[in-house]
């Protein structure tokens, strides 16, 4: 499990053009790890805009910035062209790199729980340490909760 003042754990996946990437791409550099339910769904469509329309404050800040769900490589192709989203996503269709950040689990929804991705973020220093971990994610105004902290 993920914890402020700990080690980020490792992670290895595949982004939308099918290239690996992993926590190691990123030393030196801070991480947005950003988790979010589906490609194309009002919130999480609402929330990769608003991380596209801040992507240089956010930059400024020093921040590299990537998606992860469930959804395919070519999903994410989609979506990211759709929405000329400046950042990397990784498909993470065993769970295994939200399993890891605590983002997959049960929800609750209409009264009924299932099984799925928990949206939340990860904020990630130079050295690999998780900085701090939004759970309440404001899906447009997502920037500024990660800038207000920093």
């Amino acid at each position: 499990m993920v914890e402020i003042g700990k080690k980020a754990p490792d992670f290895k996946g595949k982004d939308q053009d099918g290239n690996e990437i992993s926590l190691q791409d990123f030393a030196g550099k801070k991480l947005v790890l950003y988790f979010y339910p589906k490609d194309n769904t009002p919130g999480c469509t609402a929330e990769a805009c608003d991380l596209r329309d801040n992507y240089q404050r956010l930059q400024q800040a020093g921040y590299e910035i990537v998606g992860v769900s469930k959804d395919s490589e070519a999903s994410h192709r989609k979506f990211i062209e759709k929405h000329a989203l400046p950042f990397r996503l990784i498909s993470d269709p065993s769970t295994e790199i939200l399993q890891a950040y605590g983002a997959w689990g049960e929800k609750k929804l209409y009264g009924k729980t299932t099984m799925g991705t928990i949206r939340k973020t990860v904020l990630i220093n130079e050295e690999g340490i998780v900085e701090d971990i939004i759970g309440k994610v404001n899906t447009k105004a997502h920037a500024e909760q990660i800038l207000a902290g920093k």
